[in-house]
């Protein structure tokens, strides 16, 4: 799947400038075949077709078996796919494989909550302590969290679900707007959006930085004259920038009281994440959308190099990883704000949020999940916003499935709208 959204600059920053949203699909047909299950995996365009061959390199593990003996054992299940001796050699854990193996893993887990005929958040919810821990591989990050660590934050989570329920289906999960502050947007199209977004009710704003710094200053202090002193703005380099740099750049920003600053540089930095945190506290730093991996998290988390932990539910390897980095922040003390500025991300990212704050963290204190306003009129079940809030899904499933017209329209390379350009 590809949408055109380089035309108008949507999703644009500093290192991405003409981004055209993808998805590599994958769906899983039951014998039932009313019954089926929909993943997907967030590219920008080229190569996007590297992804789905590496997602049929998986049929092997899949084609044949048994729902309810994977659902049994989901953990089980993770590791089969994950320990592939030949398709390790290609990651491991990271990279094209992992991406395709984070779509078929999303697709297995809407599947296993569509046959319960729950939406996903309510399907993890619901599980017990002892599943969840069950469901997450722990091999290279026991040192830091064991499954036994693991069940004692669960337990003790355990009182006070049921309210932390009722609450999010009242009131929903708080959001941030991303989509305002592209960085190929007019100076027009930034305050027209900050003004709507307002008018909407939202309260947290992030814009791109990272191209030039003199434009940098110029977009912060257009957007803080729309949306006021009162009201929070994050700034997202998108790994533009060296250590040194980021460094500079941050203070030379923080006359506009940033929040926090995003993907300052390389997100497989480690190490240069802690010294830019350091240096620019009391601003913040968030990272991880480019976090391939649970052993990743662990370090990020271990170094003190982020303040704010942003899963992406397509780039670790689907629910499985995701909750293991739900653990591990919540063990760390550090809170989850999920990426979700790409096609089909908020549908992801929505019941990973409230996950965490029923079953695991238990609080929405600093919690904020990312929200975009482009392409969701194509999947059959659209996130619901109000008031800058995500509501919670009622559907059965995670709610990646794509509107069939859609998936006819904007195949890549052969529907129409890419057989007319």
């Amino acid at each position: 799947m590809r949408f055109p959204t380089s035309d108008f600059s949507h999703g644009s920053d500093a290192m991405n400038p003409d981004p055209d949203y993808s998805a590599a699909v994958a769906i899983i047909e039951t014998d039932d075949h009313e019954l089926t299950g929909h993943g997907m995996t967030f590219t920008i365009g080229r190569g996007t077709e590297i992804c789905v061959a590496a997602i049929g390199a998986f049929e092997g593990h899949i084609v044949g078996r048994d729902l309810e003996a994977i659902e049994s054992d989901l953990g089980d299940f993770w590791r089969s796919l994950a320990g592939d001796s030949q398709l390790r050699w290609l990651g491991p854990e990271k990279g094209v494989i992992h991406l395709a193996m984070a779509a078929v893993v999303n697709a297995i887990w809407d599947l296993v909550a569509r046959r319960a005929d729950k939406p996903l958040w309510k399907y993890m919810v619901d599980l017990t302590p002892e599943a969840i821990v069950r469901a997450v591989d722990f091999r290279h990050i026991s040192d830091v969290l064991s499954p036994q660590a693991a069940l004692a934050l669960l337990e003790a989570r355990h009182a006070g679900r049921a309210e932390r329920e009722q609450w999010l289906l009242r009131e929903g999960y708080p959001a941030y707007m991303t989509s305002a502050g592209w960085l190929g947007y007019d100076e027009d199209t930034i305050r027209r959006r900050c003004r709507a977004a307002i008018a909407e009710g939202w309260t947290h704003f992030k814009i791109k930085v990272g191209a030039d710094l003199e434009d940098d200053i110029r977009r912060c202090r257009l957007v803080r004259e729309e949306i006021g002193p009162d009201h929070k703005l994050m700034l997202d380099a998108n790994q533009v920038w060296d250590v040194d740099e980021a460094i500079r750049h941050g203070q030379q920003l923080a006359e506009f009281d940033p929040w926090w600053i995003e993907e300052p540089t390389s997100p497989d930095d480690i190490l240069g994440h802690a010294r830019i945190a350091e240096a620019l506290r009391p601003i913040r730093v968030a990272t991880g959308e480019h976090c391939h991996n649970r052993i990743m998290v662990k370090q990020l988390l271990q170094a003190r190099a982020v303040d704010f932990l942003q899963i992406d539910g397509c780039r670790l390897g689907g629910v499985n990883e995701v909750i293991a980095a739900i653990l591990l922040a919540a063990h760390f003390d550090i809170p989850v704000c999920p990426h979700a500025g790409g096609v089909g991300l908020c549908e992801h990212v929505q019941h990973f949020s409230a996950f965490d704050y029923i079953s695991v963290s238990g609080t929405l204190e600093d919690r904020i999940t990312e929200y975009a306003d482009h392409l969701h009129e194509h999947f059959v079940h659209p996130v619901t916003m109000r008031n800058g809030r995500y509501r919670l899904p009622e559907a059965p499933g995670l709610g990646a499935e794509l509107k069939a017209e859609s998936l006819a329209e904007f195949a890549f390379p052969d529907g129409p709208v890419w057989r007319d350009r």
